[in-house]
């Protein structure tokens, strides 16, 4: 297990580009598993989670080609349907969440899929009724053995249905656009996810020839298709790193210069850490955030106290409330942080009220941070990371501390940021991996 080593308390400068966005790497590369042509897909971020997707593509009988860095040509055109009952897919699938994408494109394509319940961040519960109530009412038949292991079959193919999910998930819907491309007729789901990652998905199947229409809503009508083609695609910049950029400049008074941010993207994110008195200047399509020394909580105009809460796109990413969270802890004011949609997500803050934070853990969904004003400064702990989105909230505390910090199982921060020590330490971190 490795650990990093902080020693915080000092300014970074410099710029930084921020990397493909994990969230929409698992729904893309998932999709390639629908066509027998290539796909090139670039930008694609080099992080645990996604390394072990490709791997277990190639391993399904996917054909992959690295052609630089950060991009890649699968060809799905061989693929070996009795690797899904080999221990080895059972181990690999169990591992990693975003297995669950597979469902709709094996189901629509090749009639049947199976797979372990996924692993994952342990942040609360994770249910997968909606991908299979919305597979299920394309036509696809669920077996579920025990609690972990689910079977679906489409032995004659897919039809197109009604639906109105009953929540907005991104996975689901992304589950559930990619079984209908190909499936017969039309299907209409509503209550549909609209992130720009879920946009994404669906402008790479318009391009393969899907038929698509209200994309970028919650209302998507998919006319199915006999097949689809090849394509090119690129990934969109990580909004949940650029957020954390965004909170690690304030929170140690750095002055940081984010690149190629495609900000029409990033919706109510650079408003929100705005409302902590964080200041941002767009350069283009970069943003700026100048060294500040003091940062204040916005009230509303009433003079109430600041919520901050998760939603559903264009609502605020529940990936970023653990930044903002601890971003806020050396801002003046307070804010309350209610995380409506894990209720596991919050507990990394006795971490931070060990480090000299002022937080009130109400329930296991709401916080209130009282702000310390740069007045006193959190103190290096030893601590561990419990997911990907708290450990680098962790990671950005041990930064802003006075003294040197160990942050263990840093295995989790690594699932989701790419080489985050290296290039942290380029602006002047000092970091080290044990």
């Amino acid at each position: 297990m490795a650990s990093f080593e902080v020693i915080g308390g000092k300014p970074l400068k410099g710029e930084i580009v921020p990397q493909g966005a994990k969230n929409e790497a698992l729904q893309i590369l998932c999709a390639v598993l629908l066509t027998e042509e290539p796909v090139t897909i670039s930008n694609i971020p080099d992080i645990r989670d996604v390394n072990k997707l490709i791997e277990l593509l190639r391993d399904m009988g996917v054909k992959v080609g690295k052609l630089a860095s950060d991009t890649y040509r699968f060809q799905a055109d061989a693929v070996n349907l009795d690797y899904l009952d080999t221990p080895e897919f059972v181990a690999q699938a169990g591992a990693l969440r975003g297995s669950v994408m597979i469902l709709g494109p094996m189901l629509t394509r090749f009639g049947r899929c199976q797979l372990p319940k996924p692993g994952g961040d342990k942040i609360g519960r994770r249910p997968m009724d909606t991908h299979f109530l919305g597979l299920e009412k394309l036509g696809g038949k669920l077996t579920l053995e025990g609690l972990d292991f689910y079977r679906i079959k489409a032995e004659n193919g897919l039809t197109g249905a009604y639906m109105m999910l009953d929540e907005a998930s991104v996975t689901g819907t992304a589950n559930i656009l990619m079984a209908a491309a190909l499936a017969k007729g039309t299907t209409t789901i509503y209550n549909a996810a609209c992130e720009p990652y879920l946009q994404q998905l669906c402008k790479m199947l318009v391009r393969m020839g899907a038929k698509i229409n209200g994309i970028g809503s919650n209302l998507l009508t998919i006319e199915g298709v006999e097949r689809l083609g090849g394509t090119e695609h690129r990934m969109l910049p990580d909004m949940i790193e650029i957020g954390s950029f965004i909170g690690l400049a304030a929170m140690t008074g750095s002055e940081i210069t984010i690149k190629d941010c495609q900000i029409p993207e990033l919706g109510i994110i650079p408003d929100t850490f705005r409302k902590l008195g964080i200041q941002l200047e767009f350069r283009g399509d970069d943003i700026h955030i100048p060294a500040q020394d003091h940062y204040e909580i916005a009230t509303y105009l009433d003079g109430s106290i600041l919520t901050v809460s998760d939603h559903t796109w264009p609502g605020f990413t529940p990936d970023l409330l653990s930044i903002v969270l601890v971003v806020a802890t050396q801002a003046k004011g307070t804010v309350l942080i209610h995380q409506k949609m894990f209720e596991s997500r919050l507990f990394f803050v006795d971490k931070l009220i060990d480090m000299g934070a002022q937080v009130i853990l109400c329930d296991p969904h709401r916080a209130t941070v009282i702000g310390l004003d740069q007045q006193k400064r959190l103190h290096g702990i030893t601590m561990t990371s419990p997911d990907i989105r708290a450990g680098v909230a962790l990671l950005i505390a041990a930064l802003s501390a006075e003294g040197r910090s160990v942050i263990e199982n840093v295995e989790q921060i690594d699932r989701g940021y790419q080489y985050i020590d290296k290039r942290l330490t380029a602006l002047g971190a000092q970091i080290r991996r044990l």
